[in-house]
Formats: C-alpha cells, structure tokens, sequence
C-alpha cells in the first residue's frame, strides 16, 4: 500500500467536528459550529458526529453535514450535492507523530484509486505534516465538496489548496472514514446518524 494513503488514513485518527450547539458525546463534550452550516450557498445539516479515541487518548473528533439526511454511505455518495466535513484535534500531534500514526490506519487499498487521486492525496498529507507545529489542539480541518468547484480544504477557515477537481478524490476522503474498512467503525455509525445518544445529546 502507497504510504500517501497510509498517510491520508492516518487522518482517521487526527478530527473533530464543528457546530454552534453544545454536543455531549460521552466521554468528551464539545462544540460544533452550528446544527447547520452554508457550503457553497446551500444550507448543510448535521447527519452526524461523533469521537475517536487512540488506546486511553481522545484524538478527535468529527462531523458530517449534508443538504438533507443520509443514513447509508450508498446514498452520500452517488448524490452530486455540497458536503462538509469537519474536524477538530483534540490533541496536539507534531509531523513526526503523525506519520508515525499511518501504520495503524492503513486502511485504503491504494491499489484501486487512479494515480492522480493518489497524487491529490500525496500533496494533501505533505501539507498537513510538514505545518511547522504540526496539527495543535483545537485545530479545525474542513473538506468541502462543491459541485462544479472540486474539493476545498480548510484549516482554521483559511483555504490551504487551490479546489480540488473530481469527485473521485472527495469519495477518497470519505471512504477513510466511511468505506468498507473505515478507520474507526464506531465513529462510522455515527457520522451516517445511526447512534441514538448522539441524537439524544444534540437535541
């Protein structure tokens, strides 16, 4: 497997979400941005979220917001509608440990991805780990998915790429957290609104 994309699942265990609303995800409370967001024009709602933890250690946390809600990943992706996910470390993690993170979230077969997916995926991981003091607590990551535009990363609402053309590099980033073997199941279930105490919690 290509260490670019044992590099990008590395991320799987690096996010966070953002929403307005006070969000208690046992065992860690956090804020997300707002229950909804604008993307592109288009007003995006909180599908899910959730916490993703590393032996004894919360890492991050995440969020998906979609125009309308979607519980299968079938269904998130074969639609061609604004996307968002956002993530917020809940710790600090230099360059170095955040390669010496890729090993255990080698979970993307590279083998099927085209090499200028690859390629995207290369530069993105070269960016985040080479931030002069790498990726700090309470950092926030955005990956958009505008139609017609291609993909916008953000760090800290600041745009770090020029867009991103192709749905197939978004689909690449989903499917670490969403894919047949995502990087964290549980964290999963939850982005896709299947966990009853995240919708406890965020009512």
């Amino acid at each position: 497997m290509p260490r670019t994309i044992r590099t990008m699942a590395a991320l799987g265990a690096l996010s966070l979400a953002g929403v307005s609303a006070m969000a208690d995800i046992e065992p860690v409370s956090f804020t997300v941005d707002a229950s909804s967001v604008q993307v592109a024009g288009h007003n995006l709602k909180l599908n899910g979220a959730g916490v993703s933890s590393r032996l004894m250690f919360k890492i991050y946390a995440m969020g998906l917001y979609l125009p309308d809600r979607r519980n299968t990943v079938q269904d998130i992706l074969r639609q061609d509608e604004p996307r968002r996910l956002v993530i917020r470390l809940l710790r600090d993690v230099d360059g170095s440990s955040f390669n010496a993170m890729m090993g255990d979230y080698a979970r993307t077969d590279g083998a099927a991805l085209p090499p200028h997916v690859i390629q995207n995926l290369a530069q993105l991981a070269q960016l985040l780990g080479a931030r002069p003091q790498g990726l700090r607590n309470g950092d926030v990551l955005t990956f958009d998915w505008v139609p017609g535009t291609g993909t916008v990363v953000g760090i800290n609402n600041r745009a770090v790429l020029e867009p991103v053309r192709g749905a197939d590099f978004y689909h690449a980033l989903l499917n670490i957290w969403l894919g047949d073997k995502p990087a964290d199941p549980g964290l999963k279930t939850q982005l896709l609104g299947r966990d009853m105490g995240f919708a406890r919690a965020s009512h």
